[in-house]
């Protein structure tokens, strides 16, 4: 299959954005399946330096996140305008699930709920990217490795940066600890936005806890197959394969307001304490949003 050629995408050279599916009639639809397929054939697609595939992502990817976004997990996205419509800016939401869904439901409000269609670049950890298929696919849909450097690129070239700073402690942590915040580590991803200027938005995310309620770590099969964790829960491995599915609760997302981080200067990243001081900030504004949010839901499934 011929290659894609390289290129550096800024959010100002892209093409516009195709309306999803369901706003499309048949015919366009259709045409537009083709348009694709003679693109990935004869390789007149563009990746960036990183590897992100707009035209994989617009036209596979998010069409297969957009059910589970509206229909099954009806997620309610809030505070949109808080996040700039063309400017850099760092996105720092809590993480959880056992599976990082939430990273992807995060994609899809931001590309079709923002005026604006945002693409979340997101910080992955090293693990992602030694899974066969997974890291792969990954890399096409703009995630790159959670270090200082590509996230200072990034932010530096006006993108959108989402970093989810409890990494495997939140996704893996145990039922009974569901929202609940995990450490933050050492605040790297504050470093990223004092060095580029970039504000920082806390982002809260309710219901990704509960689709697969974690129950148990078998961590002798997590050492077995180099993983962080293996969970247990109520229908996985008990149902095989169907464990898999994850349960259909109620989403919101929620977007604060931004953290100025251009007035301390690329100095202060320096500063260890303010560092500190500001990583406990973004950790306990999320806290209490998912509070709010906890409030706002009816029921867990309604």
């Amino acid at each position: 299959m011929p290659e894609a050629r390289v290129i550096r995408l800024r959010p100002e050279d892209e093409e516009p954005v195709a309306p999803p599916a369901q706003g499309r009639t048949w015919e366009e639809q259709v045409a537009g399946g083709v348009d694709f397929l003679h693109r990935r054939l004869t390789g007149t697609y563009e990746t960036d330096e990183f590897g992100f595939d707009p035209d994989l992502t617009d036209h596979a990817l998010l069409p297969l996140l957009r059910p589970l976004f509206h229909k099954y997990f009806r997620v309610e996205a809030q505070g949109l305008e808080n996040v700039p419509s063309q400017a850099g800016a760092l996105v720092v939401a809590n993480h959880s699930g056992t599976l990082p869904i939430d990273a992807l439901m995060t994609i899809v409000a931001l590309h079709d709920e923002h005026p604006a269609n945002r693409r979340l670049r997101l910080l992955g950890a090293d693990l992602v990217f030694e899974m066969p298929f997974i890291g792969s696919m990954a890399r096409k849909m703009g995630t790159t490795l959670a270090c200082n450097e590509d996230a200072e690129r990034l932010l530096t070239e006006n993108e959108l940066v989402g970093v989810f700073p409890e990494g495997f402690k939140g996704i893996g942590k145990p039922f009974r600890e569901r929202y609940t915040l995990q450490r933050f580590g050492r605040g790297g991803f504050v470093t990223a936005a004092l060095r580029t200027g970039a504000p920082i938005i806390p982002c809260a995310i309710v219901g990704a806890e509960e689709i697969y309620p974690m129950i148990g770590n078998a961590k002798t099969a997590a050492r077995l197959f180099g993983l962080p964790y293996f969970p247990i829960t109520p229908t996985f491995p008990l149902l095989g394969p169907l464990g898999l599915v994850p349960l259909p609760s109620k989403w919101l997302i929620a977007f604060g307001e931004p953290i100025d981080t251009a007035s301390y200067g690329p100095g202060a990243a320096e500063d260890p304490m303010l560092v500190f001081n500001l990583t406990d900030q973004v950790r306990e504004t999320i806290q209490q949003a998912i509070y709010q949010l906890l409030l706002q839901r009816r029921s867990v499934f309604g």
